[in-house]
């Protein structure tokens, strides 16, 4: 089970809480017409990035870790991939590329639930300064250049049942 209690900065600090995270914005889009229910809109997701990344004044360059919708589909994951590096790639380099992770390796897709774990594994990554692996990835999808766009996947060994 996972829970997110959501308050504002100023009711949770007089409350004395434990501030995990901060969320500074977000957005909802929908992706519009696509090939089917299952396939996604990059340029739908590309603006909305843009769109949240320019309301709340911050540059995307500046981000170092993408938590991903990952779900390893042959469409779905380059499409996600490209509007991410649209977004986050500029100024990207080998020794400084853009970390992605995706819950969904380590837990699998739990429809809506996974969104809610995917905002307690960033805040977790955030609190510790660490990324956490992804289990079982073995490589990208050969449709999504990870080297040519400084992108990288924590990989981590296979575990055993």
């Amino acid at each position: 089970a996972g829970c997110i209690i959501l308050k504002s900065l100023e009711d949770a600090e007089a409350a004395g809480d434990a501030i995990r995270s901060v969320i500074i914005n977000s957005g909802l889009n929908q992706d519009g017409r696509t090939r089917g229910i299952a396939t996604p809109n990059g340029k739908a997701q590309e603006a909305l990035i843009r769109q949240v990344y320019k309301e709340a004044r911050i540059d995307p360059s500046l981000a170092g870790f993408v938590e991903a919708h990952g779900t390893g589909t042959k469409v779905g994951d380059p499409l996600e991939a490209t509007a991410l590096n649209a977004v986050f790639g500029k100024g990207r380099t080998p020794r400084q590329p853009l970390l992605i992770g995706s819950v969904k390796s380590n837990i699998g897709h739990t429809e809506g639930t996974s969104g809610v774990v995917s905002v307690i594994k960033t805040a977790l990554a955030l609190e510790r300064g660490f990324v956490p692996p992804n289990c079982n990835f073995e490589k990208a999808n050969d449709a999504i250049p990870m080297e040519k766009w400084n992108m990288k996947v924590r990989p981590r060994a296979h575990l055993k049942h």
